[in-house]
């Protein structure tokens, strides 16, 4: 597959990725990173780093503009996959109202829990973190570490619907937390 290619490369024109045809992304690919939220392709460069040349991709989150270089040759491991489309996105948000949770009354398990779901990238799994959390906050509240959590939980989520609908952020933060809160959203 040819696709345009950055700056960072001069003459490298083919898309990316892990040997095998596993996880390629090409520049302008959308994108999802399990901590970091929804971003953008923006580049493929090769550097020299620690006297090893490899090739990074140049991820542009859509939300708060962070720019993270994530090695190509470990972008599977690190969980980079492709944006859910719009109709994964309509299933997700037709089924929160009525998703279930679960969560350990013991604070420090709970946090570990939470953070694994977090960390394995599916959706489902980050929208139980913020329905558990805003649900635990809104009876006995949240710790800060928690509070943290809940509100990088809410990111991740956000940003990739932003992304996969081309809507506004406010908008679907708006439609999110009506979803979390019973409300049927379609």
């Amino acid at each position: 597959m040819v696709c345009q290619y950055g700056d960072g490369i001069a003459g490298y024109g083919l898309c990316s990725g892990m040997k095998g045809g596993q996880n390629m992304f090409c520049i302008g690919d959308k994108v999802a990173h399990p901590m970091h939220g929804a971003g953008v392709i923006a580049d493929i460069v090769r550097e020299k780093v620690a006297g090893a040349v490899q090739d990074y991709y140049v991820f542009r989150l859509s939300v708060g503009g962070l720019v993270l270089k994530i090695p190509t040759a470990s972008s599977g491991a690190v969980g980079l996959r492709r944006v859910a489309d719009q109709e994964e996105i309509l299933a997700l948000m037709s089924a929160l109202p009525t998703l279930e949770t679960e969560m350990t009354a013991n604070w420090n398990r709970r946090y570990r829990e939470n953070l694994q779901r977090l960390k394995s990238g599916d959706l489902y799994e980050v929208a139980r973190v913020i329905k558990g959390l805003a649900c635990r906050d809104s009876q006995q509240g949240l710790s800060t570490g928690e509070r943290k959590m809940l509100h990088t939980a809410k990111q991740i989520l956000i940003s990739e619907i932003v992304l996969a609908l081309g809507r506004e952020y406010e908008a679907v933060e708006r439609c999110v937390n009506a979803a979390m809160s019973g409300e049927k959203v379609v």
